[in-house]
């Protein structure tokens, strides 16, 4: 019984996910949401209390916890400021590709319209951000002059606004090239300045973030 509940409550919720991404939240109902997944109605008032509720679930179920992206974010086998980069192209691919984490940044961009209290996404993310640059700056990897929390706040919503816009005015297709440039625009003022003055015959190199080749797509 629990597992056939537990199937009705995902496939609402993929269904709901599709139409609010593809149609936005005020043009998609309870009826459409009950025929696109091939439930009743009232399975979606018994599961869900409605289409405000479902359309929290869907927010918070990739958009505001990233729950799958926790192994990458604790990989300690990984310098802090790679696993920042890698789990932002995990998070632009996810923005750019799967229905649900779409839907969740189309429902948060349109909360003005919907009757109950959504979950701020970008606090998990900033407090992550804040964490990863923490532990970089404790290995030495951070510029001195950079604050994590500070820099957080400035990284994530700049990180959010450069996807949306990107896929806006390029297409999907282009935020993995265009996150790249990104990065390498960003990753200069994030990593330790070289010596002004280095020892003769030595050379001041910093660590460097690997970032993915042109085409890279999460296997996650």
């Amino acid at each position: 019984m629990q597992e056939r509940a537990k199937a009705t409550r995902r496939s609402l919720l993929e269904a709901a996910a599709r139409l609010f991404a593809e149609q936005g939240y005020a043009a998609t109902s309870v009826n459409d949401i009950s025929a696109r997944s091939g439930r009743t109605s009232g399975a979606v008032y018994f599961h869900y209390a409605g289409k405000e509720g479902i359309a929290v679930a869907v927010v918070q179920d990739r958009f505001a916890t990233w729950s799958q992206l926790a192994a990458r974010y604790a990989d300690e086998a990984v310098p802090p400021v790679e696993r920042l980069v890698g789990l932002s192209y995990d998070i632009a691919y996810a923005l750019a590709e799967d229905p649900v984490t779409r839907a969740g940044a189309r429902l948060w961009a349109e909360r003005a319209t919907i009757n109950a209290p959504l979950p701020d996404p970008f606090a998990l993310w900033t407090a992550a951000t804040t964490r990863l640059l923490a532990q970089a700056r404790l290995v030495g990897h951070l510029n001195a002059q950079v604050r994590p929390a500070r820099t957080a706040r400035t990284l994530v919503p700049a990180f959010f606004g450069f996807c949306v816009l990107t896929e806006a005015l390029e297409g999907t297709a282009a935020v993995t090239d265009r996150l790249t440039d990104w990065w390498q625009l960003t990753l200069p003022s994030l990593r330790p300045q070289p010596e002004t003055r280095p020892p003769a015959g030595a050379s001041a190199n910093s660590p460097s973030s690997s970032l993915p080749p042109p085409g890279w797509r999460s296997s996650s």
